[in-house]
Formats: structure tokens, sequence, C-alpha cells
């Protein structure tokens, strides 16, 4: 089986600082793989470099087996970026329906079809019949399933988050950890970025913990028995989760 994100030896940098080193790390069709670190550790940098967003100083990336440079097949690709919630109605009064459509701007199509891939996706994350709301009125929680819905509606293989539960209630997190879950075992491969690992340690399936370098990833039952991994929490990162 290949690989569907591939990192060969990835190293960036702002500026003269450097955010990644050498990381090179393989997500494969089904995984759903939390990337945990301290703050700074590269994680969200990470996920930009798959998403066309940065590009690393040297290293490679293939998504599909394809390079990134060549790579155009972005509906394939579903994002969930950091913070978006704050973005909330900063620009534009955006209901539901706009919000979610803006995931099908790399797949145009006719508008009964894009009605119902969107009416699809807000069934999906559980709110239907929300389309004509402006995103404002909603909860926090149901907002990230608003944005998580646009991610979907392009129907992609690969779901990327980073950190989208930050600033949502405990249960509205629950939820939405519970969906990426059920998610996941439809077929869907994910990779989320989070602070929390006992947010989904009953969904989880590998670790990958980075500190500008990987300094570990495998199979979420080896995650806490690897002595790296002690030495890295007895170092004092803030990084919550249990293990069983």
């Amino acid at each position: 089986m290949n690989p569907v994100i591939e990192l060969e030896k990835v190293s960036f940098a702002y500026e003269e600082e450097p955010v990644l080193e050498e990381v090179s790390l393989r997500i494969y069709p089904g995984d759903f793989c939390a990337l945990i670190g301290p703050n700074g550790s590269g994680k969200s940098t990470l996920l930009k470099i798959v998403v066309g967003l940065l590009q690393p100083r040297s290293g490679r990336v293939r998504l599909f087996g394809q390079d990134l440079s060549s790579f155009r097949q972005w509906w394939r690709i579903g994002y969930v970026p950091q913070k978006v919630t704050a973005l909330v109605d900063r620009v534009l009064p955006l209901t539901v329906y706009e919000t979610v459509a803006l995931g099908l701007l790399n797949k145009p199509m006719e508008k009964p079809e894009q009605a119902q891939r969107i009416a699809e996706a807000l069934e999906t994350v559980g709110l239907p019949g929300a389309s004509g709301r402006l995103l404002r009125e909603l909860s926090g929680g149901q907002q990230q399933r608003v944005f998580l819905a646009r991610a979907l509606v392009g129907q992609p293989e690969v779901l990327l988050l980073d950190e989208p539960t930050t600033g949502v209630d405990f249960a509205a997190q629950e939820k939405f950890y519970d969906l990426l879950g059920e998610l996941n075992r439809r077929g869907l491969t994910i990779l989320i970025v989070t602070h929390d690992i006992a947010m989904v340690d009953r969904h989880v399936k590998q670790v990958a913990c980075l500190n500008r370098r990987l300094v570990f990833h495998g199979e979420h039952s080896e995650f806490c028995r690897h002595p790296e991994i002690c030495g890295f929490f007895s170092g004092g990162h803030h990084i919550l989760g249990h293990c069983h």
C-alpha cells in the first residue's frame, strides 16, 4: 500500500529560525494520526507545507505518489486550518451554505449538484437544514462543524486539521472527535494537530510527535511506552493525554 502523504527529509525555516529539520513522515490510507508537540515545534508549518501554502527549504513532499510541485488534484485533500472560527464574519456575513460552498472552488459543478453536495456535507456533520443561517448565529462547536463540512464537501480522501477545537467547550469537542472517528471508520484518512491527545484517544490509530525533528511516529499503543517519549514528557512539555 502506497502512502497518501510522504515527507522525505523536509526542512523549513522562517528567515533564519529553523522550524523543521529533516522530517520524514508517511501517512497511509485509513490512518488516523495525531500530530503532537510543544508550541513552536513545527506542527502547523508541516500541515501548511503539505497543502502547498509553504515551500520547504529542502526535502521532498509527495501526495498520492506525486511530487507536490506537480500535484493538481486538490479536491482529494480537505484542510481545516487553525483558529478558523476567529475569522467568522469579520469580512462578510456569510451563510452556512456560502461557507461550505467555498470548499468546491477547485471542483466547479452545476448549481443543483452543488446544492446536493452541500446538503450531504451538512447532513454528515449533523447540521441538516442549517444552510440558510448566518455563520455568526451558530455556537463555536457548530461553526467548527460547518468548517469541517467545507473541508468534506469536495469528498476528499485525506483530511488535515490544525487544532480544530481550540476555544470549543468540552461537550462539543467530544462530539467533534466522535464524528472524526466515524469518518475514519468510513475510510477517510485523517492527520490532526492537537495538544489534547486524550480527546482523540479512543479514535486515533497512530501518533507522530514533533519537536522540530520527528521524535516518534508509530502505533498509539506504543506511544507512552517509548523511551524517547518518556524523556520528552519529563522535560515538562504541555500535552494532555492518557494511555491504556
